[in-house]
């Protein structure tokens, strides 16, 4: 059986995914050599709109995308995927496109690796920033300089339920979108959401998830470096498994510090935007997203 040619592949129809296509959604994953990560998948199809190619061989999808939307004032694209197979004949920009055309208007945002920033580019994304994937094991213990050690009225603790309406309302301005319908699912979706106060007021969040076998800490939101290193530290102290995260490099003393303590650069990933100038929010207050696939 002869393999389909460019041109059949990318007349393939295009069709929503919903929670039913998880398990393909994760095999595919697998094919690229990723977790399967079945739990973030979840998460992505739950809260955002699948897309995917089936495979013409009948073996799973050829190809998916997952975009997340935050109203009509933002849209973050991800999980843009194609099977080894079926890679570079033309599939993952025909399903960009289909994407953007199905968005419309809608301002978009990705995190683009090395390989697939040309086609971002091409199809019209600009750069505006860079983000930095850590990974390792996290020393315990802050050293006696840190800034998070001379703040003696910064602490943290586990979020509760009655965390969510501050969470939201600190988040807003900081995002610079309304993402109620992902913090909500956070508490059921995370290991651990952890809160940082200072003088009875919320200053942070950040939650602390399952992925492969290292745990993602993200989102992470924080008035300051050392709120953010006092959130990362505590859910650090839950877990005996790696930590990974993604961190803006705008935030170079979080990196330095994340390094000193054990966790070793991995990847960066470029950030790209489509119909819109910059990013929105308050970027001296966004450290890390929850992952890349949401903005």
């Amino acid at each position: 059986m002869h393999s389909p040619s460019p041109l059949s592949l990318v007349e393939l129809p295009v069709r929503r995914l919903n929670r039913g296509d998880l398990v393909s959604c994760a095999d595919l994953c697998e094919d690229r050599g990723w977790p399967r990560d079945e739990h973030r998948w979840g998460l992505l199809l739950s809260a955002g709109t699948g897309y995917g190619v089936d495979a013409p061989d009948g073996k799973g999808l050829a190809a998916t995308c997952l975009t997340m939307p935050y109203g009509s004032d933002l849209t973050a694209v991800g999980m843009l995927l194609v099977a080894d197979r079926y890679g570079r004949r033309g599939l993952a920009r025909r399903l960009m496109r289909h994407v953007m055309e199905t968005v419309g208007e809608v301002p978009l945002v990705l995190y683009a690796t090395e390989l697939g920033r040309p086609l971002y580019e091409d199809l019209g994304f600009s750069p505006v920033g860079r983000a930095e994937r850590v990974g390792g094991r996290f020393g315990a213990g802050a050293a006696p300089d840190s800034p998070s050690a001379s703040r003696p009225s910064l602490t943290t603790r586990p979020a509760t339920a009655d965390d969510l309406q501050a969470m939201i309302r600190l988040d807003l301005p900081v995002f610079g979108a309304d993402r109620t319908h992902l913090l909500a699912r956070l508490p059921a979706f995370s290991d651990r959401l952890q809160v940082a106060e200072e003088h009875g007021e919320l200053t942070g969040y950040a939650a602390l998830w399952p992925s492969g076998q290292a745990q993602i800490v993200g989102p992470l939101i924080a008035r300051d470096t050392a709120t953010a290193q006092a959130l990362v530290t505590a859910l650090a102290a839950t877990t005996d498994r790696p930590l990974r995260t993604e961190v803006h490099t705008a935030h170079k003393e979080l990196l330095g510090w994340l390094t000193e303590r054990g966790l070793e650069p991995l990847n960066r990933t470029t950030v790209m935007t489509y119909n819109l100038d910059g990013l929105p929010g308050d970027a001296t207050r966004r450290f890390s997203p929850l992952t890349l696939a949401t903005g």
